[in-house]
């Protein structure tokens, strides 16, 4: 992906909501891998995310080509838990993030369990990244530490 001219904010960097918007975009193919996607939301079913966490590392700037990687660190029926890492093309990171996705059935509403056949591919999915390290930043607080 590169950096677009119109995402980039009055202090010369990569606006932080479009750090959002590459991770949306990156976290496209492996959401194909597991079954989710513009088909499958047709359906009557899709995934919303709950919560997502980001650590700016280092500054994006216009035209930098950048990609993201995809962990998958937990998941139950309802729900998944992953892991994201934004690297610019020339090998450094520039941010992490962090979401807790829910499965959603669109007739409420309401978080509801996934079928069987993306279950089956999360859980291969969660076996592969098994062996990868628990990232740094993974489950990280925010807030002013007082002493």
């Amino acid at each position: 992906m590169k950096v677009r001219p119109e995402w980039i904010d009055f202090n010369g960097h990569l606006n932080m909501a479009y750090y959002n918007v590459l991770f949306d975009q990156g976290v496209d193919e492996a959401y194909a891998q597991l079954g989710f996607g513009p088909d499958y939301q047709r359906g009557g079913c899709t995934t919303y995310v709950a919560e997502f966490h980001v650590c700016y590392l280092r500054e994006l700037h216009e035209g930098d080509s950048v990609y993201t990687t995809f962990q998958l660190l937990d998941y139950d029926e309802k729900r998944f838990h992953c892991f994201q890492q934004l690297w610019h093309v020339d090998g450094w990171l520039a941010a992490t993030g962090e979401g807790l996705t829910l499965h959603v059935d669109q007739s409420g509403p309401r978080v509801a369990p996934m079928p069987e056949a993306i279950l089956a591919k999360l859980e291969q999915m969660h076996r592969a990244h098994a062996t990868l390290p628990k990232p740094e930043q993974a489950g990280r607080k925010i807030g002013i530490r007082r002493t």
